[in-house]
């Protein structure tokens, strides 16, 4: 048995006992270190299972979510408790991994067979039904790699040297019966989030952000002010680190129906909020400050 897969079956105990709640005086790390001692002696993989494990517990709440709207004629609670710490391993590794040491695909494929050899009858079809519906609504990452025989790249290191890729976005806003209103896409996540996306050649800030939300909520937007800028760095699995430079505008749109453009890899939802709303939805912290200005400029308005 290969040394991943060994460790990715080692974690899935310590899942299955922490789930079940064996001993609950024992600490998630005791019962991992334990599990190594027993099923892993001398195996040197302790980091690459404390990353998951502990991982899955930290993010336990998003994952669920998305399990749930990924398997929705399913309860958490009704998944026997093997697939659901299955579908829980597969699902950090598919979203929250490092893809250039776990390719979407592998972490799919690992879970499938850890379905194969712990789980039921039906569990790799089930497993891999789940995690191949998430896989599409990220927009199948990774699909065209060419696996471990591409050659080996040298990625640039310094900061003010990496590629920048511009994004435009914007709160987009609008008015019915006196009452201001929201709209807000929904990703994979389990966020109500702001749209935005690539400033293509040609185009300006402004006329971007147009673009981008007629294309993924299907409005048309007039932009009354700039919001804010941020700067981020990412790393693509093929080009390496990218500076992501990302504007954000206030746009006013009429109030009709939000259409989800259909092939939206992350995101399964779009709807209008009213302002007093947006207070109790799960959004990104980095989101808020956006939010807290437009309503600061439409309310002295």
């Amino acid at each position: 048995m290969a040394n991943r897969h060994l460790s990715r079956s080692i974690v899935l105990q310590t899942l299955f006992e922490w789930d079940f709640a064996m001993e609950k005086d024992t600490t998630p790390e005791e019962m991992l270190e334990r599990n190594i001692q027993e099923f892993g002696p001398g195996l040197d993989d302790s980091h690459f299972m404390s990353e998951i494990f502990l991982g899955i517990i930290k993010k336990k709440v998003i994952i669920d979510e998305i399990l749930e709207k990924a398997a929705p004629d399913w309860p958490i609670d009704k998944i026997s408790i093997v697939d659901r710490n299955i579908l829980r391993l597969g699902l950090y590794e598919l979203l929250f991994g490092d893809r250039e040491q776990v390719p979407p695909k592998v972490a799919i494929n690992e879970a499938i067979e850890l379905a194969k050899s712990f789980g039921g009858e039906n569990s790799s079809r089930f497993i891999n039904g789940v995690l191949g519906g998430v896989y599409k609504e990220l927009g199948e990452p990774g699909k065209d790699d060419v696996g471990n025989k591409k050659k080996h790249k040298h990625f640039e290191t310094d900061p003010t040297k990496f590629p920048i890729e511009k994004k435009a976005g914007a709160v987009v806003y609008a008015i019915k019966d006196g009452q201001i209103y929201f709209a807000f896409v929904h990703d994979v996540f389990g966020y109500w989030t702001l749209s935005k996306g690539s400033i293509e050649d040609g185009e300006n800030e402004e006329q971007g952000a147009i673009r981008e939300i007629k294309e993924e909520m299907g409005v048309d937007i007039k932009v009354k002010e700039l919001l804010g800028r941020s700067e981020y760095i990412a790393t693509h699995p093929e080009n390496g680190k990218i500076r992501k430079q990302v504007v954000f505008f206030l746009g006013e749109t009429d109030y009709t129906d939000l259409v989800l453009e259909k092939d939206c890899g992350g995101l399964d939802d779009a709807r209008w909020f009213p302002m007093e709303e947006v207070a109790n939805l799960k959004i990104y912290d980095n989101m808020v400050p956006l939010l807290t200005k437009a309503v600061e400029i439409l309310t002295k308005n």
